[in-house]
């Protein structure tokens, strides 16, 4: 959108605001912000693992495009697809996009056990599970089988974060570092056999990319309303109109463990 500078602080602002925020499709900030992609290509990667899977469970599977995008780049279709999600909407959106695939969408609270038999599943991936649920992850999984994720590290996009709250106790994202997720998988029995961490710059445009990520990323900055944080967001829409692109940095990790045999 060429024009985003051009508009006023309320006209940016309640754009942001109304973008529908189901699914995890980011295709809405093109030109409005930007990530920078970890080099591992996890999409590709789970393609490449699905090929020689026959049983695979996505978990929290968000609106099914992940999983969708690699059963697309997939040489062999699994014959058994599974995947869980927390959010109505998005169970909807997922059932929609992958019913056609051969995939069961299953909605699941999130601190609920996964609602599948011990040993069910060669294969679990996950993009950005909201937390890792590690004993439940080895339980459904049978001996020899893996678990492939790529994981939101500590602390990301804590710019933002500490924009809208202030400063903020590193420790309280502890539980998102890798060597807590190793520690984690390894309590749970698992065997970890790759771990890689990487920090992206993150930059926004305008402020209504950062009202549509704050609704649509709702852990960052909870209770968020435009109402609640209005001088903080005209403050920041005169320092991106003013100074350029408000820059944050993203974590991720991408996670490999097994089974043992």
């Amino acid at each position: 959108m060429a024009d985003h500078h051009l508009r006023s602080f309320e006209e940016l602002v309640a754009e942001g605001a109304a973008v529908p925020t189901e699914g995890w499709d980011f295709s809405w900030f093109d030109g409005r912000a930007t990530e920078a992609r970890p080099s591992w290509g996890y999409a590709v990667s789970m393609a490449e693992r699905l090929s020689g899977a026959h049983a695979v469970l996505d978990v929290d599977t968000g609106g099914g495009e992940v999983l969708d995008f690699a059963l697309g780049r997939a040489t062999r279709v699994p014959t058994l697809l599974a995947a869980t999600e927390a959010w109505p909407p998005n169970v909807a959106k997922a059932t929609e996009l992958l019913r056609p695939r051969g995939v069961v969408v299953v909605a699941c609270t999130q601190d609920a056990p996964l609602p599948f038999a011990d040993a069910a599943f060669d294969l679990v991936v996950s993009r950005h599970p909201v937390s890792a649920p590690w004993h439940e992850i080895a339980r459904v999984l049978a001996p020899g089988g893996a678990y492939f994720a790529q994981h939101v590290g500590a602390n990301s996009a804590f710019e933002v974060v500490e924009y809208f709250l202030g400063p903020q106790p590193e420790a309280s994202l502890s539980a998102r570092h890798p060597d807590r997720e190793r520690a984690d998988a390894e309590a749970a029995g698992l065997e970890v056999v790759d771990v890689r961490a990487e920090r992206l710059r993150m930059e926004f445009h305008d402020i209504a990319a950062v009202v549509h990520f704050l609704r649509k990323v709702v852990w960052m900055v909870p209770g968020f309303t435009v109402e609640a944080y209005e001088p903080r967001l005209r403050a920041l829409h005169e320092q991106i109109e003013e100074r350029g692109p408000f820059v944050a940095h993203s974590t991720r990790h991408l996670i490999e463990a097994r089974k043992p045999e």
